[in-house]
């Protein structure tokens, strides 16, 4: 009978401990979870630096003015009527217009140019001929730049010389403009129109968005 007792306290010592050791094991393992969250949340706390932050910032302001100043210079866009630009430009075609470009510098020969003859008119489009200093004129249906003939993209052969069939010298400021389909075209040839000021420039022809074929 006392090895029966002796075996019955064995087995509940035995069932003790094995009591006692999964509880450390549960407690240790738990113990490891605790760290493990709280190296977790350590970790996320190092990413958020205020440096960083303020760099970022920074970023994407910088991002949100060269947008601002893209949508300004380059955001306008004209829808072109008639054909007088043909075949460059279709009548029906959108373009994109630089509006920012002459603030910086002066219009070129054989720029694109957008401009109002009156407030409140639709824009034309016509191509620049003649800068200041030039003298244009048109003789035997050429375009003679400087007394030399010039084509550009104007037609080869100009039946209408208008005002320009005497030599015109273009003013400080002034540009005189011409479609490259010169038979369809009313510019600066007309005496109405003549010579556009460079203060009634709408901008430049950047990038056609939308031909009509």
């Amino acid at each position: 009978m006392g090895e029966l007792d002796f075996r019955k306290k064995r087995k509940k010592t035995n069932k003790q401990a094995g009591k006692v050791t999964k509880n450390k094991r549960e407690s240790s393992l738990h113990f490891k979870g605790e760290n493990a969250k709280v190296k977790g949340k350590r970790s996320k706390l190092k990413w958020i630096n205020p440096k960083e932050i303020v760099w970022w910032s920074a970023a994407l302001l910088v991002v949100c003015m060269t947008a601002v100043l893209l949508v300004a210079a380059f955001g306008r866009k004209v829808n072109v009527t008639g054909d007088s630009m043909s075949p460059k430009l279709k009548n029906g075609d959108v373009a994109l217009v630089n509006h920012f470009v002459y603030n910086i510098k002066d219009p070129a020969r054989g720029d694109i140019v957008v401009y109002r003859e009156k407030k409140h008119q639709p824009y034309c489009v016509k191509r620049v001929v003649g800068i200041p200093g030039d003298t244009v004129q048109i003789v035997d249906g050429k375009l003679l730049i400087n007394g030399k003939e010039t084509k550009f993209q104007v037609d080869s052969y100009i039946e209408y010389a208008g005002v320009a069939t005497e030599a015109i010298q273009v003013k400080e400021g002034e540009y005189f403009v011409m479609g490259d389909n010169a038979d369809a075209s009313d510019d600066s040839r007309s005496s109405h129109i003549g010579n556009i000021k460079k203060k009634d420039l709408f901008g430049c022809i950047w990038h056609v968005i939308a031909s009509k074929k």
